[in-house]
């Protein structure tokens, strides 16, 4: 049986760095540090273990990705402690058992998805096939926020086609993606799987290497665009998902109450350290002060606190560097004179990255909270009376992940869907993903898609045969 014990003495160096707990300061364990050398034997290794990975018949690798997904309920509370001690998320809600649960989820849509060879032309005289093989070793860089969701995201589908895969973790999270890769190896063949934590050079590395032929990455857009430099040597195939500034246009015709909820949770999941939160809210002046009340009210009764305190829905921001851009922002929009309606007020004696759950109206467009991605527990609500206005307003940024629409009138919602510059729009939602839909990125959000069909064929190599 795994307990929290165990798993973390399996993957913890004593000589390592130290992984604190955002919420309280206190040491989780010290977590490896590889070096430049470490990921060239890596790489070196996951060459050799992928040929004969890519040689097994595809329902013995479905058969193993399914039997990952078992281990890893089986040792679901285990990790769930520990992504809540490293990360901060608290256990319950949307987070971190939600987010192991999400990893089992994945490992088994990605065994269930099928990309059968197609027969593209087949007249007489011409019989074209297109079919899809291994690209190799796959290079998987994932961030801090959910460290062992998007690791399984990278991973599942690469694995499903016969790659073998090496993942690098985050700086700030690397014992979770660690422990997490260790139950996935219990089933999975030697060599098919490793990780690589340490420094951002190695994953700077990983992306120049020339035995790596595909790279996904989720992070920000800064370090995606240093990505795409630095594999453009190898000519290196990239799924980038970068930063999001979501937009939310809230119409005239809603139920308030109705929409509350998903309003909210739509901003605060993980305590709106999501690339695809909800981070700018366009609200019509009909519903304005409504929508305020209710956001509000939801907010004073939501608890936030340290995560393994079984009430707690919201937790610590993961790091110092992001309290500190949520706490920048926030303070940009009181001194331009927007109004606090809850939050705005850390407590400087707090031994954890606390930022009160915090919403600001009467915030003008062009303000810095609102041009910028916060990240965090701090969500802009910006009244509009012209549609085309709102819509001009949602699509004047550089990024477009995500964005929602929210009306009783679906169909006039999915008219204004399709007027939106982002690779999602929800409609009365935001944020939720399918392991089935497609999801991706435009503009500086990043390009290439995961999930479903769509994912697989991102991390393989299309093959067309004539004759």
């Amino acid at each position: 049986m795994t307990t929290y014990e165990s798993l973390l003495a399996e993957i913890t160096d004593p000589g390592g760095r130290e992984i604190l707990d955002p919420a309280t300061g206190e040491l989780v364990g010290r977590a490896p540090v590889r070096s430049i050398r470490d990921v060239d034997a890596a790489v070196a290794r996951a060459r050799a273990a992928q040929p004969a990975w890519a040689a097994l018949a595809d329902q013995e690798r479905v058969d193993l990705l399914l039997r990952a997904a078992e281990v890893v309920e089986e040792a679901a509370e285990p990790l769930a402690e520990l992504l809540s001690r490293e990360q901060g998320k608290p256990l319950n809600g949307l987070n971190a058992r939600f987010e192991v649960g999400g990893c089992a989820v994945w490992l088994r849509a990605a065994a269930a998805t099928q990309l059968p060879v197609e027969t593209v032309v087949d007249d007489g005289n011409t019989h074209a096939e297109l079919r899809y093989r291994p690209v190799g070793v796959v290079g998987a860089i994932g961030p801090w926020n959910w460290p062992m969701a998007i690791t399984v995201w990278q991973l599942a589908p690469a694995l499903r086609m016969g790659n073998t895969v090496l993942v690098k973790p985050s700086e700030h999270t690397p014992l979770s993606v660690l422990a997490l890769v260790a139950v996935l190896n219990r089933v999975l063949p030697p060599g098919v799987l490793a990780a690589v934590p340490g420094d951002g050079d190695l994953g700077a590395h990983l992306s120049s290497h020339p035995d790596v032929g595909k790279l996904v990455f989720t992070g920000s857009t800064a370090t995606g665009q240093e990505i795409i430099r630095s594999s453009a040597a190898t000519v290196k195939r990239l799924t980038l998902e970068l930063g999001g500034n979501d937009a939310g246009i809230v119409l005239p015709d809603v139920d308030v109450r109705a929409i509350a909820q998903d309003l909210f949770w739509g901003a605060f999941i993980n305590t709106g350290q999501t690339c695809a939160a909800l981070k700018r809210l366009y609200v019509h002046t009909a519903v304005y002060d409504e929508i305020c009340s209710a956001l509000l009210e939801i907010a004073r009764a939501t608890p936030m606190g340290r995560g393994l305190d079984e009430q707690n829905l919201l937790g610590p921001l993961q790091n110092r560097a992001q309290y500190d851009i949520v706490a920048r922002l926030v303070d940009a929009a009181r001194k331009a004179g927007a109004k606090i309606l809850i939050g705005g007020n850390p407590d400087p004696d707090s031994p954890g990255h606390f930022y009160p759950t915090t919403l600001v109206a009467d915030i003008d467009n062009d303000n810095p909270l609102v041009a910028e991605e916060q990240f965090g527990p701090a969500l802009p609500i910006i009244r509009y009376t012209d549609l085309d206005e709102a819509v001009a307003m949602a699509n004047a940024l550089d990024v477009g992940l995500g964005a929602s629409v929210w009306s009783r009138d679906r169909e006039a919602a999915r008219a204004l869907a399709a007027r939106l510059e982002a690779g999602t729009v929800w409609i009365n939602s935001h944020s939720g993903l399918h392991p089935m839909v497609p999801f991706g990125g435009v503009k500086k959000s990043g390009y290439g898609l995961r999930f479903g069909v769509e994912g697989l064929k991102a991390v393989a190599v299309p093959q067309v045969i004539n004759g």
